[in-house]
C-alpha cells in the first residue's frame, strides 16, 4: 500500500495527459488546491476532471473484493464513494463542473472525453 502513488500514475494520469495532448485540449492544470484534489482542472472554465481508480473507488464492472480482510475493504470502498459524492457536492456549490471517469473507461469510452472537450471549448 505504501507504494501506491497519489499522482503520476502511468496507467491513469500520464495516459490521460497523452490523450488530452493528442486531442489538443488545452488549458488544464494539475494539483490545484480544491476539494477532492482533482486530477485535472480548467480554472478559466471552472471544470474539474477526476479519474477514479477501479479498485479504490469500486467500479461496478471491474471491482473484485480482495479475499482477505473483506470487511475492511468493503468499508474502505464505501467511504471512498461517499467522499466522492461529498466532493462533487462541494465543488458544484463552489460553481465548478465535475466530470468523472473510471480508469477502465479511459481508452474505451470516448463519450466522456468528448463531453470534456465540449465543456472546455477546444
Amino acid at each position: 500500500m505504501s507504494r501506491v502513488r497519489s499522482h503520476g500514475n502511468a496507467t491513469t494520469e500520464l495516459y490521460t495527459i497523452n490523450i488530452l495532448r493528442k486531442l489538443k485540449i488545452k488549458g488544464w492544470r494539475r494539483q490545484i488546491p480544491l476539494p477532492g484534489k482533482p486530477d485535472f482542472c480548467w480554472p478559466r472554465e471552472r471544470i474539474t476532471f477526476f479519474i477514479d481508480g477501479c479498485f479504490w473507488h469500486g467500479c461496478p464492472k471491474c471491482y473484485k473484493t480482495p479475499k482477505s480482510n473483506v470487511a475492511f475493504w468493503n468499508e474502505k470502498v464505501i467511504a471512498n464513494r461517499k467522499r466522492d459524492r461529498s466532493v462533487n457536492r462541494k465543488l458544484k456549490e463552489m460553481g465548478w463542473k465535475v466530470v468523472r471517469i473510471w480508469e477502465c473507461e479511459l481508452g474505451k469510452k470516448q463519450n466522456k472525453i468528448d463531453r470534456l472537450k465540449k465543456l472546455v471549448g477546444s
